[in-house]
């Protein structure tokens, strides 16, 4: 069965974690736009220069750039038998971007991660990343608010979002969203 996930949460919300456990379970690529954007940083390519000063900042890459990042890697072979997307959508215009690309086709299921803004802070805070400076995580967390949580809305409407607390061992948020995801069959 081909599936078309997305997992939707604030930055340290647990997102890579659950992703490697789903990617794993079922056979999916998992397409994290964070890692191939920091990919492009440490290779110091062009695109990889742009989006570092972005990030140092705490902003988000633009959605033209991702959508394209993103459509390309949906043409890789093992995209064909399903995906993962993470860290992506972030915006109302990636989500509607997404769509066109998957037509005639949609997204299977949204899965939003809740996770308290204290917490995904000092998540954050802990795996010492260069770019998650205190002032960076903050602004973050301002623009998933603005830009990112309104898909849940969006997803919604569609039927296929579901919302998965996101706190506890890994192994019992990987229970719940699993759950989550074959209720939907």
């Amino acid at each position: 069965m081909t599936r078309r996930l997305v997992i939707l949460g604030k930055q340290g919300a647990g997102k890579g974690t659950q992703c490697e456990l789903l990617t794993e379970r079922y056979g999916v690529a998992h397409i994290s736009t964070g890692d191939m954007l920091r990919a492009a940083v440490a290779a110091g390519t062009e695109l990889g220069r742009a989006a570092e000063k972005l990030m140092d900042a705490g902003e988000l890459v633009g959605d033209e750039l991702i959508l394209g990042i993103v459509a390309d890697r949906l043409e890789e072979p093992d995209a064909r038998a399903g995906v993962l997307l993470d860290g992506f959508p972030r915006t109302e215009a990636q989500a509607n971007g997404l769509f066109a690309l998957l037509a005639p086709e949609t997204v299977d299921r949204a899965i939003d991660l809740d996770v308290p803004d204290e917490v995904v802070t000092k998540r954050m805070l802990e795996r010492g990343r260069a770019d998650d400076t205190p002032e960076a995580i903050a602004r973050r967390l301002e623009l998933y608010e603005a830009e990112t949580a309104p898909l849940r809305k969006l997803f919604a409407d569609r039927g296929v979002l579901v919302t998965v607390d996101g706190l506890g061992a890994p192994a019992d948020v990987h229970g719940r969203i699993v759950a989550a995801i074959e209720a939907a069959q």
